[in-house]
């Protein structure tokens, strides 16, 4: 068992620290305590801790790609956690999957709203665009535009009862997604690769115990091979087939189904599939009516789908809209949009 270790100048107590870490909430590498956030090192989970009164900014950071908050794409795969902490000491923790880290920001967000949880640059980038936003002439809307506006935002007040729904149906669409765009060889040929990092690892050992000259480098080499690609979620698992993901989609769109059939507002149904449920999927509809150009939803939706359609990798994005659209994209293109 490894020690836990502050990185900030604020500490907890031994025993405070034991049990606020034991009751936290893992995500991911990393842990989500009531006193404190729990934090990886490139190796260990949660590892080092910072106690809350000493974070002054929680954010996210996606890179080696061209998406993330560099400003372009909306493909990026390589998500991190940044903490600041003690006057602009900085801690960068790596992930796999970036649902993780959006969940971790949303308890931060939850419960503790004295923690920016949005990069500086982030928050002035966010700042220009709602003042140029609030200087442009607003149109004005027919009682039909107010009335879709309304039903829209019933919907999502509606979605927003259950997130736990939606969020299950976009991370069931980005593993289809995932699945369906990958070779299924590589898998295979990862399996191949870990199965000759076993047996090199398994000669390495036998080389030291014999007193090999190069049983270290068999065993490294093995060693490497297997943590490499079984973490990196490659290898065919019970969780990581085709079948396993396709049920997850396909149960995720029946419950939601099932969640959407009992919407109600004043007789209209809910105005979306239910593969498309998803707050973001009704807040950019409304944006679009308000934008006074388009009066009903179905028009509305039609234009969402052009929209997501044309953003690709070349595509400049600010760091909100690049959250917005990763969450519901690969539910469209699941569907291929229809």
């Amino acid at each position: 068992m490894f020690p836990t270790k502050a990185l900030s100048q604020q500490t907890m107590a031994p025993e405070e620290l034991k049990a606020d870490k034991k009751a936290c909430r893992k995500i991911g590498p990393c842990g989500v305590g009531k006193k404190a956030l729990y934090l990886n090192s490139f190796y260990i989970d949660r590892c080092y801790y910072i106690p809350y009164g000493a974070i002054t900014r929680v954010f996210k950071r996606v890179a080696m790609s061209k998406g993330g908050f560099t400003g372009k794409g909306v493909f990026a795969t390589m998500p991190y956690l940044v903490v600041i902490y003690d006057n602009g000491q900085e801690k960068q923790c790596n992930f796999k999957h970036e649902e993780h880290v959006d969940e971790i920001l949303s308890l931060i967000e939850q419960n503790h709203p004295r923690i920016k949880t949005i990069s500086a640059e982030g928050e002035r980038k966010r700042a220009e665009r709602l003042a140029a936003e609030a200087a442009k002439p607003k149109p004005v809307l027919t009682k039909e535009a107010l009335a879709e506006i309304n039903h829209l935002k019933a919907a999502r007040e509606y979605l927003e009862k259950r997130p736990s729904l939606y969020s299950s149906l976009s991370r069931a669409a980005k593993a289809k997604r995932v699945n369906e765009r990958s070779n299924p060889a590589y898998r295979w040929v990862a399996l191949t690769i870990v199965l000759m990092g076993l047996v090199a690892t398994a000669y390495g050992i036998w080389l030291l115990v014999s007193k090999g000259e190069f049983g270290m480098y068999f065993t490294l080499f093995g060693l490497a091979a297997i943590f490499f690609f079984a973490g990196a979620n490659v290898l065919p698992t019970k969780r990581n087939n085709k079948a396993y993901i396709e049920k997850q989609w396909a149960d995720a769109c029946a419950t939601m189904g099932q969640h959407i059939k009992t919407f109600d507002d004043n007789g209209r149904a809910f105005p979306v599939p239910q593969h498309y449920a998803h707050p973001n999927t009704l807040t950019r509809m409304i944006r679009v009516i308000e934008e006074g150009k388009i009066q009903d939803s179905e028009a509305a939706f039609a234009k969402v789908k052009v929209d997501l359609k044309a953003l690709n990798s070349d595509v400049t994005v600010s760091q909100e809209e690049y959250d917005e659209v990763m969450a519901i994209k690969p539910m469209f293109l699941v569907m291929d949009y229809q």
